[in-house]
């Protein structure tokens, strides 16, 4: 499994705290829950901003495949997306900035930003954020009201059966001049290839 690297950053993100639920679209019942037995962030995180916000986790058993569990397809190495092609977010994250999670898993359409408008706009912050090109911006540019949210991090972001993006960081939720960001997931196939076996 694909995740943020975040998730496992710290004193109270630990290996031992971790499970998964997958199966389901409740957030607290049904499907199948296993632990987490190994999590692996990779090298780089930490050392430049949220750059590297991506970790590979094994779980203490193997998933069974099945009509609601099915994997996604990992990209090439290196692969870039255009600007505006809808991708879609899931998870069970808060519905609006400081909200309650989510009961249910939801998704919303969204669609890749421009890394250098996404970078612009970043940079503008009294507190620049350094945006990257292992990063994808993806909202509702100057619209905003989709995005991922609270909770949502380390979740898919995926286009069609591609994971393309792992959530990572944004400004708020569904800013309309600061899109959300997730990890590219193309910047790190080889690693993530060579991390899970």
């Amino acid at each position: 499994i694909v995740t943020a690297a975040h998730c496992f950053a710290g004193l109270f993100f630990s290996v031992r705290n971790r499970r998964i639920r997958a199966g389901t679209d409740r957030r607290g019942t049904g499907g199948t829950v296993i632990s987490v037995s190994r999590a692996v962030n990779h090298p780089s995180y930490g050392r430049n901003g949220m750059d590297g916000d991506i970790s590979v986790i094994q779980l203490s058993t193997a998933l069974v495949f099945n009509d609601n569990v099915r994997p996604l397809v990992i990209p090439q190495q290196g692969f870039q997306l255009p600007a505006g092609l809808p991708v879609w977010h899931a998870g069970w994250g808060t519905t609006s900035s400081g909200g309650v999670s989510s009961a249910i898993l939801r998704d919303v359409q969204i669609f890749t930003i421009d890394n250098d408008l996404c970078r612009q706009r970043y940079a503008s912050l009294l507190i620049p954020q350094r945006v990257t090109e292992n990063m994808i911006c993806a909202g509702i540019l100057d619209e905003g009201g989709k995005d991922a949210c609270q909770g949502d991090s380390g979740g898919p972001l995926y286009y069609q059966d591609f994971l393309v993006g792992i959530v990572s960081w944004g400004r708020g939720c569904a800013d309309p001049h600061y899109p959300g960001v997730s990890a590219s997931v193309s910047s790190y196939t080889d690693w993530i290839v060579a991390t899970a076996v």
